[in-house]
């Protein structure tokens, strides 16, 4: 199934996630990680399966995950000009 299908089907959605981990070499600092997926809000099946593969098998320990979602599919916005300019 494409994007688009999944978006207008099954309600998913760009969802960004930030994801702060700990360092394994030094837990004392942390790292960000940026993840970008379609996934459908206030769930969020995909993001779960992609933090579980994450504490199951990378060292880095999860400190904290910030989510941004926002529907791809809405309706136009027009807007009308107030001007024109003719360069030749």
């Amino acid at each position: 199934m494409s994007d688009f299908e999944q978006m207008l089907l099954h309600d998913y959605r760009l969802t960004t996630a930030e994801i702060l981990y700990h360092m394994p070499d030094h837990p004392v600092l942390l790292q960000s990680f940026i993840w970008q997926e379609l996934d459908i809000a206030p769930k969020f099946p995909v993001l779960n399966k992609f933090l579980s593969f994450w504490e199951k098998e990378i060292e880095g320990k999860l400190h904290s995950v910030k989510i941004a979602t926002v529907e791809l599919v809405m309706p136009a916005k027009l807007t009308f000009c107030k001007g024109e300019f003719n360069i030749h």
